[in-house]
């Protein structure tokens, strides 16, 4: 069961779309206090040669993680540099994985990846904003440093380990 039911992602969408400038500095800094890795996993792509619009898809996308984390109503622990770091690079065995496939394998690899992903509403938001974002830009290089941002932030509130569950992710995998 999701962790962030669709209702929680359907209000963290609709505030984060209302919010203004002051607002959204507000929230900036309420994720710094609260979840500042992720927050700096989107902050460093300037330094990875990411123009500034695009930083700010990705800090959109962090502000609807972060809001749909708090619609859930659970209490989430700090994600760590080291749960990033295991993110990433699951991310991209996962990706390189599938390059290596014919396309009929990597369309059934990508289907397994969504129906076993335990946060589906999230996955789903995501996939679908990067999808029209990616068709509305310049691709560039550096594309692939947002992505790579944006799918640890989605795949940390996925398998970050919740207070109360023994050190277990959500698979049942020891941390």
């Amino acid at each position: 069961m999701s962790r962030v039911p669709h209702d929680a992602m359907v209000r963290a969408i609709i505030a984060a779309q209302a919010m203004d400038r002051s607002q959204k500095e507000q929230l900036a800094d309420e994720v710094f206090r609260t979840q500042p890795n992720l927050l700096g996993a989107v902050l460093v792509l300037p330094r990875l040669g990411v123009a500034l619009p695009k930083v700010d898809f990705a800090v959109e996308i962090l502000f609807v993680c972060f809001l749909a984390m708090k619609a859930s109503g659970l209490t989430w622990p700090v994600i760590t540099e080291d749960d990033l770091e295991r993110q990433s690079k699951r991310f991209i065995a996962i990706s390189r994985f599938a390059d290596d496939l014919d396309e009929h394998l990597r369309k059934r690899s990508m289907d397994q990846y969504i129906a076993e992903h335990p946060e589906k509403n999230l996955l789903a938001y995501v996939t679908g904003e990067t999808s029209k974002w990616l068709a509305s830009i310049a691709p560039e290089e550096s594309d692939k440093y947002v992505m790579l941002a944006i799918w640890d932030v989605v795949n940390c509130i996925a398998f970050v380990a919740l207070p109360g569950s023994k050190g277990k992710t959500r698979r049942g995998q020891a941390r």
